[in-house]
Parts: C-alpha cells; sequence; structure tokens
C-alpha cells in the first residue's frame, strides 16, 4: 500500500509513487506533468490528511471548548509550528495565515504601505515581477500619490543591480522582489538587494512562492522584513498561504480585516483587537487546507531536500540543452542561476498550439503570459510556452517533451 511518505533515500521513481495524479493518462498517454511553477502535485499523505479532518475532527478552531473543535485547533496550529521551523523564523506570531501569495502581499500593502506612504513617495520592485507584487503596490501608491521604480534585469533576465544604489533613495519606503521568476527561473539575489535596502533603513518584502517548493529559505539569514508563499506550490493545498513578518513590523499593522476572532472585545461604541497572529486572520480560516499544508511540509522534510534540487537542476540542463538544439526555438531567460523553468518561444508555432499540440502528446506545460506581462513586452514577445519541473519529473519525461517540440517543428515548419 502507497503510503505517501517520501522515502529515506531520494528515489524518483519512489517519490512518483506518493503523487497519485502521476500515474493517470492524458488523451490515452500517460501524463507528463510539467506545469508544476503553476501548481504541483499533492502526495497521498497530504489527501489523506485533509480527507481525515474532514471524516474525523470536522469543527471550527479556537472558539469551541468542546473535544473536536480542541483537537482542530491542535491540528491547525501544529502547522504555523512547522512553517516556524521550515522558514527558521524567530516566533509563531511572526507567521499569519492567508489564502496565498497574493493575499500575503496585498495584506502588506493595505496595512504597511497605505499607513506610511506619503505624497512623492516611491515603492521598488524588479522588471520580472509576477502581477500579484505590482498592481497591489500600484493601487497604494496611486491612492497616496506615489510611484513605482523598477529594478531594470538585461535580455538574460538578470536584474541589473549596479545602480541599485541610485534606486534606493529617501523616498523609497519598501522594496518588494522575487526570489525567483516564476517566467524565467532566474533566482534573484535577495541577501544582496535586502543588504543594500536595510542599509539605507529600508524594509524588504521576499515574493518566494516559487523558491519556497525548491530551495532551502531561512528568514534570519536573509534578514528580510517580509516573505510570502502559496501553499499550492509547495505540494499542498490551494487557498492557504503564509506571510511572514518581523514581529515588531507586523505588531505595527492595523487590522486588514475586521470579523470574528481578530479581537478581544466588541461593543457599540468600541473594539479592542486580538494580539498577533489573530489581529490579521479575521474570521473562519480554512482549516483543512491549514492542516494539509503541514502534511506537505511534513512530506518535504522527510525528503533529501539537497538532493532533491540536485535533481531539478539536472532535468533543467538536460532540457536546456536538447531544447537548443531545435531549430527554431528560443529560450526565454537564460540567467546563470536559475531554477527549473524553461519558457520558450518557436518560430514555426504559437505558444498557444505549442500547448494544444503537447497536451494531445499527455504533456501539460503552461502558455500566455504568466502573469508577467512587462516582462513579456520586454522581450517584445506576446507569450511563451513554459515547461516547469519538479523532483518527481524525470529524464523520460524530458526527452518526451523533446520529442513532442521536434514533432511540433515538423508539423508546422
Amino acid at each position: 500500500m502507497n503510503t505517501g511518505l517520501a522515502p529515506a533515500v531520494f528515489s524518483v521513481d519512489q517519490i512518483r509513487k506518493d503523487f497519485p495524479l502521476l500515474a493517470g493518462e492524458i488523451n490515452g498517454k500517460p501524463l507528463v506533468y510539467l506545469d508544476n511553477a503553476a501548481t504541483a502535485q499533492k502526495p497521498e499523505s497530504v489527501i489523506r490528511r485533509m480527507d481525515r479532518y474532514y471524516r474525523q475532527e470536522n469543527a471550527n478552531v479556537h472558539r469551541g471548548i468542546h473535544t473536536l473543535s480542541q483537537n482542530a485547533t491542535t491540528a491547525y496550529e501544529s502547522t504555523r509550528s512547522q512553517v516556524r521551523e521550515f522558514l527558521n523564523a524567530r516566533e509563531e506570531e511572526e507567521l499569519i495565515f492567508t489564502s496565498g501569495t497574493t493575499e500575503g502581499i496585498n495584506l502588506v500593502a493595505a496595512t504597511f504601505a497605505r499607513q506610511m506612504l506619503k505624497p512623492g513617495d516611491e515603492i521598488l520592485i524588479s522588471a520580472m515581477e509576477h502581477h500579484s507584487n505590482i498592481v497591489p503596490w500600484q493601487m497604494a501608491l496611486e491612492e497616496k500619490g506615489g510611484r513605482l521604480r523598477v529594478i531594470p534585469m538585461n535580455d538574460r533576465g538578470e536584474l541589473i543591480l549596479e545602480g541599485l544604489d541610485q534606486l534606493l533613495t529617501g523616498k523609497t519606503r519598501l522594496v518588494a522582489v522575487s526570489h525567483m521568476s516564476n517566467t524565467l527561473g532566474t533566482i534573484n539575489p535577495v541577501k544582496e538587494i535586502i543588504r543594500q535596502a536595510h542599509d539605507r533603513g529600508i524594509p524588504v518584502l521576499v515574493d518566494a512562492a516559487q523558491s519556497v517548493p525548491h530551495l532551502p529559505v531561512d528568514v534570519q539569514e536573509l534578514d528580510c522584513d517580509f516573505l510570502v508563499f502559496s501553499g499550492h506550490k509547495v505540494f499542498g493545498p490551494t487557498g492557504i498561504g503564509i506571510l511572514y513578518g518581523k514581529k515588531e513590523l507586523l505588531d505595527s499593522l492595523p487590522p486588514y480585516h475586521g470579523g470574528g476572532d481578530m479581537i478581544k472585545t466588541v461593543t457599540f461604541e468600541k473594539t479592542t483587537y486580538n494580539d498577533l497572529p489573530f489581529r490579521l486572520e479575521a474570521g473562519t480560516p480554512n482549516i483543512a487546507a491549514g492542516i494539509g499544508l503541514g502534511e506537505a511540509i511534513a512530506y518535504l522534510n522527510r525528503l533529501d531536500r539537497a538532493a532533491a534540487l540536485k535533481h531539478e537542476q539536472e532535468l533543467l540542463a538536460e532540457a536546456t540543452e536538447k531544447m537548443t538544439e531545435i531549430p527554431g526555438l528560443r529560450l526565454i531567460g537564460t540567467a546563470a542561476h536559475k531554477g527549473s523553468v524553461i519558457s520558450f518561444v518557436m518560430a514555426s508555432a504559437h505558444p498557444a498550439d505549442i500547448g494544444m499540440i503537447l497536451d494531445q502528446e499527455g504533456i501539460a506545460v503552461r502558455t500566455g503570459h504568466h502573469c508577467t506581462q512587462p516582462v513579456m513586452k520586454q522581450f517584445n514577445i506576446p507569450a511563451t510556452a513554459r515547461a516547469s519541473f519538479a523532483f518527481y519529473n524525470t529524464t523520460e519525461e524530458v526527452d518526451r517533451l523533446v520529442r513532442a517540440l521536434r514533432k511540433i517543428n515538423d508539423l508546422f515548419g
């Protein structure tokens, strides 16, 4: 019987048995799932743990004295403890449950940014940000009369940091930057960006949605002020995520939403708010997803993550080498330091056609602008096809992808 437990020794064949969907077929062919940057597959242990909650433990958390509520609260809050260890945060109060990366960024934009911004102030982001790390800052800046500034990048998809000291000015109130690009795969030197920002007293938010599934992330080592990630990209459920913030900063934030659990007392005349983390977590949370996130982290902790990362990098290198040999195929994003993401265009076929034909071959990739339209504009393209690898992908799947792309070239060329 499959236990959904990662093996002590890294074995791709054994690991794949933990993920039930990977054994499926699409259009009569074995599935090759290469859309991990959009969402990762879930191990059996996560699926079973959520099912167990609904079947045996279903109750609301934090406010009940009966046994089911106490058990649910213990299970839900244990995830916060696991995340603290996973990110090496100092305290559990520094971890806020959200619905995902997007809500985490919006929470900081709606509270921290809006309360400190004044007319003429600036927020600095990078040229490769996901829309969710652009639009919330634009909304806050528009309201306050500030402006967005951008760290440029070169044609390899690497940030140009030589002029960072000139972009960090007396008007800069926050830097918000992705750790790893969802489109280009670039792993950014966020520790250096944080150091330079802190030298000027500027706080930094790190979008770690793409990096946390692959890289060890230590918030104390990075010394970031805020960090966000999503559960569904770390092999956990959708609808759950984490906002990390240094306690002194989170303590300064006003409530994001009003309602149950974020209060101490309520009268018609005045409300007093709860302590962290609950002050920023109004209402009934996504309890099953929170518990499932804890199980996903437990699964990752059972992996040899260094071996998993090495395997992903080998897949990236092999796919890059073989795909560059295909006539008319152009890689978008060739940074020296990359995660396991390959975006590409083909002279012979539109990305949408590439995606549809690959689907007929049982291969799932992402096509479009990947919520990074400014990146597409810089490379003067409307869209790309994107293959993104996880530790459960195989060299055989790389070969199937390459064969299918050659077939597309033959079909359209």
